[in-house]
């Protein structure tokens, strides 16, 4: 069944493309051996994929509270994906870096989008989805998200 378009008002359509398509990118991540991952790992992962941080600097930048930050911190680590060193101007700080699984997961999720887009494309037109892209692209500019994308610091809605 397709849902049709006047049923969903547009940041509702937005919302479940996007879910939809993140749910075909994680299925096909578990197929390539990386079911351990979890959509929710990638918001912490962004920040620390700029550049190494302390537990601190990510509760800041996600907008969570320190506690938060370091229960999901010892997830990622007790996964795989995280490990601390020290920082290189104070060894008492531990800095996040992201381990060789977690690298080796983002390129594949990068690879998996980039095919995904291809099928759209090749399904739908390159014309149509780069419309939609740009379209949805100058509705976050509008409602105020494009530096959180630059930056590295997009974060789920309070």
């Amino acid at each position: 069944m397709v849902v049709h378009p006047n049923t969903l008002d547009l940041s509702l359509t937005a919302l479940f493309a996007g879910w939809a398509m993140t749910d075909e990118v994680q299925r096909r991540l578990a197929g390539q051996g990386f079911g351990d991952l979890r959509f929710n790992d990638g918001v912490v992962l962004q920040h620390v994929l700029a550049a190494p941080l302390s537990i601190t600097a990510l509760a800041e930048r996600m907008g969570v509270t320190q506690q938060a930050a370091s229960k999901a911190v010892a997830d990622l680590e007790r996964r795989g994906l995280l490990r601390r060193e020290p920082g290189p101007s104070d060894a008492r700080t531990k800095l996040l870096h992201l381990t060789e699984h977690a690298q080796n997961a983002v390129e594949a999720t990068r690879a998996l989008r980039h095919e995904l887009q291809d099928e759209l494309e090749k399904e739908y037109g390159t014309e149509r989805v780069g419309d939609a892209r740009a379209l949805l692209a100058s509705i976050i500019g509008r409602c105020g998200g494009d530096d959180a994308i630059r930056a590295r610091r997009v974060r789920p809605p309070r």
